[in-house]
């Protein structure tokens, strides 16, 4: 790729991610426009071998858009979320009272004292009908939990993010060891075709010519290659798989990306020093967000205790019935026996504030330390969260950069060792004699050829394994830095280049 198009193609990604990105010093991810390796192969792959079942195409950013829809750890966080909105939601009606609606009959029969002291037998009974508010009112309570409240749904929201990215990076990985599976099936089975192509050749050869161990050797390695193509199909199934349960799909599919498996994503520059790229993931993860907002929940608990013996409580009450706390002002009336009369309006309040020392201060202090523990198991936690996010984005970071090394050497492998077989290949009919009178034998000889095919195998697998490697620590880095998952599902789809330099099966 020109450095022309690598600059026009960064700053179509600056304008798309420019609305969507709250960081600024976030580096811009590239377009989601994959390209293969660098130079144009001769031709580009139109088909693959299945892996039987059903077929499931697909492309990565409709994947993407799958997971960020029917993620179970999105749902899950933002279920988690909806209960912290409600808890938020109760606590700042705290202040309020409840309302108490009801009836009350009261009959007594038997001995009785007055106000005054004398006890005396008496039949009596009475009626009601009214209603009351009912308060206990914690005024500490009251204005510090809708505060700790409110930094849990904080903490919630910045989670409900954290699983978009997590999940982003789960279906990156699977989608990627798909592709990679793929690969090397299509890889083997087109060494596979080269020593098909040396066993038909060697049977063509004049008898004598072509050792024996020889010829058993290349037939060991034609096996070999059989099998190891129907341990890599299972592989692929497997990747599948992986990929429909991260999706929540039907698992008896089988996934076939409508990319090739060369498909290579430059999604974010690698020229940045490392140090600049921990100071962006420290800001912008969210992980931390909401551990920080954990901490600043557990303070304003440990201020709740620590004022609580100091704030009042306010408890107001009707107190017009043998039941304590019921009705405040009702409709009442009775008389002796059974009669039922005189009704009226009657009204019986009781208010009081109050202060606490629960057991005598020590529960207090106990509660203190309970919350001051609490504080500091959240400072440590957020404390292990900033190391593991640092060395997140070291490792991704060092991941990306050597994959990307990694590709330029597998690109010259492959394409030494495809030069390699079929210039051995060509010149194994072709022989020799060996001085005046002496035996002719072949130029090449059947052992070369099958190192090459073996040499060819193993370059296949080292470049599909490379371009992945490199696809993943991309993804990795992406989310290491904080960015958020939803800023690419909503770039264009991406469509194979079909270039490389490389040939590919």
């Amino acid at each position: 790729m020109t450095r022309s198009r690598i600059l026009t193609a960064c700053l179509a990604v600056f304008a798309i991610l420019s609305p969507c990105q709250a960081q600024e010093e976030a580096p811009a991810p590239r377009p989601l426009t994959p390209g293969a390796a660098d130079v144009p192969a001769p031709s580009p792959v139109t088909s693959f071998p299945t892996a039987g079942g059903k077929p499931y195409p697909i492309n990565l950013p409709t994947a993407m858009k799958l997971g960020n829809a029917r993620g179970l750890d999105i749902e899950l966080a933002s279920n988690r979320l909806q209960l912290a909105a409600a808890q938020l939601q109760g606590a700042k009606v705290l202040w309020l009272p409840n309302l108490i609606l009801g009836t009350d009959y009261y009959r007594h029969d038997g001995q009785i004292q007055d106000i005054a002291g004398p006890v005396f037998g008496t039949s009596k009974s009475g009626f009601q009908i009214g209603g009351a508010p009912f308060l206990v009112f914690n005024s500490a309570d009251a204005i510090f939990q809708p505060l700790a409240i409110r930094q849990t749904v904080r903490a919630r929201q910045a989670q409900v993010q954290a699983a978009a990215n997590d999940t982003l990076l789960a279906l990156t990985h699977a989608y990627f060891n798909l592709q990679q599976a793929r690969g090397e099936l299509a890889g083997y089975r087109d060494a596979l075709q080269y020593a098909d192509d040396l066993l038909r050749r060697l049977d063509k050869l004049a008898p004598g010519l072509a050792p024996t161990l020889e010829v058993n050797r290349a037939r060991s390695l034609t096996a070999r290659l059989r099998q190891t193509s129907l341990q890599s199909e299972n592989n692929w199934r497997a990747a599948s798989a992986e990929l429909l349960r991260v999706l929540y799909l039907d698992p008896t599919l089988v996934v076939e990306p409508i990319e090739p498996p060369h498909l290579r994503i430059p999604l974010l520059p690698l020229d940045k020093p490392v140090d600049d790229l921990v100071t962006v993931g420290l800001t912008n993860r969210p992980e931390l967000a909401a551990q920080q907002a954990l901490v600043q929940a557990s303070l304003r608990l440990l201020k709740l205790e620590k004022m609580r013996p100091l704030m009042p409580s306010v408890l107001l009450r009707g107190f017009s019935t043998p039941v304590v706390g019921t009705l405040g002002v009702s409709f009442f009336g009775g008389g002796q026996n059974s009669n039922l009369s005189n009704f009226g309006i009657r009204q019986d309040w009781d208010m009081q504030v109050i202060w606490t020392l629960q057991n005598l201060g020590f529960g207090n202090r106990a509660l203190i330390r309970q919350r001051d523990a609490d504080r500091r198991a959240a400072l440590t936690e957020l404390f292990r969260v900033q190391d593991r996010v640092a060395a997140e984005v070291v490792q991704a970071y060092s991941l990306a950069q050597t994959a990307e090394g990694r590709i330029r050497e597998t690109e010259t492998e492959l394409r030494e060792a495809q030069t390699l077989v079929r210039e051995n290949l060509a010149a194994l009919g072709q022989t020799q004699r060996l001085g005046e009178g002496g035996p002719i034998q072949l130029v090449t000889r059947p052992l070369e050829v099958v190192t090459a095919v073996q040499m060819l195998q193993q370059a296949y697998a080292d470049f599909y394994l490379s371009i992945n490697d490199y696809n993943r620590a991309q993804f990795q880095l992406y989310r290491a830095l904080g960015n958020p998952a939803q800023s690419l599902a909503s770039l264009p789809e991406p469509r194979p280049s079909g270039s490389g330099t490389v040939p590919v099966p």
